[in-house]
């Protein structure tokens, strides 16, 4: 077990707002929001890496650029040249989501370069990288394929959803695909993730970045626990 602060907590979450109609008011309240609760970084269509990136200097709160989002069907190259760019525009974070079609067809080996070239360019620039499994369309074993080779690429996270999907994290998902990467890549939960429970469900099967919209609602529901219960952290 681990003790976990409020500010743990916090740390965990990449703090969302992947709407297609957002505006540069809307990523100003997330980085406000983040820089206010002190989340770990703000997840952002591609497009907004740019504005957040600047809006967050001087703090330590990443900014996290969507890739191929949120169906992932597009080219190596076009994955690849979209994460470059990102990170020329200033995100220091990359989620790309995996090819579903070459997964369902497993087509192991097309998977296994998609994610060694988009990891390779994270890790020449040195930001951390996360591959979205997109679970609910996914057989067991197909999860722990991916798992599998994950193990083998090292990205930094393997991640659950996009939110977008017909089902977020499960507690079994987590638990799963920590069992099968270990130690070697950390799990990102996201999707669906709307309260305090299901947060702390989340960090107990092994996950150690959530990916929410409702970040804010989760600590202020933490916060609240723990003053109610006259503690300043958990034990998990």
């Amino acid at each position: 077990m681990s003790t976990w602060t409020l500010d743990d907590f916090a740390r965990l979450v990449d703090h969302t707002n992947l709407h297609a109609d957002a505006t540069e008011d809307d990523m100003a309240t997330l980085c406000d929001e983040a820089k206010r609760y002190h989340f770990r970084m703000v997840a952002i269509n591609q497009v907004q890496a740019r504005f957040c990136s600047r809006y967050l200097e001087r703090t330590d709160i990443h900014t996290g650029a969507a890739i191929a989002f949120p169906l992932g069907q597009t080219s190596i190259a076009a994955k690849v040249f979209e994460t470059r760019d990102a990170l020329a525009q200033g995100a220091n974070e990359i989620d790309y989501v995996v090819n579903l079609t070459q997964v369902r067809q497993h087509n192991w080996e097309y998977v296994e370069d998609e994610m060694r070239q988009i990891v390779a360019a994270c890790n020449e620039a040195g930001v951390p990288s996360k591959v979205i499994f997109e679970n609910c369309y996914l057989t067991r074993d197909e999860k722990i394929r991916l798992c599998q080779i994950a193990r083998e690429v090292r990205p930094t996270y393997i991640k659950t959803s996009t939110g977008f999907g017909t089902g977020g994290a499960t507690v079994e998902d987590v638990a799963l695909m920590h069992e099968h990467v270990g130690d070697e890549v950390l799990v990102k939960a996201a999707g669906g993730i709307r309260d305090a429970e299901t947060f702390l469900a989340m960090v107990r099967a092994g996950a150690r970045r959530i990916g929410t919209s409702a970040g804010v609602t989760i600590m202020e529901e933490l916060r609240e626990r723990m003053e109610t219960e006259g503690v300043d952290s958990f034990e998990l």
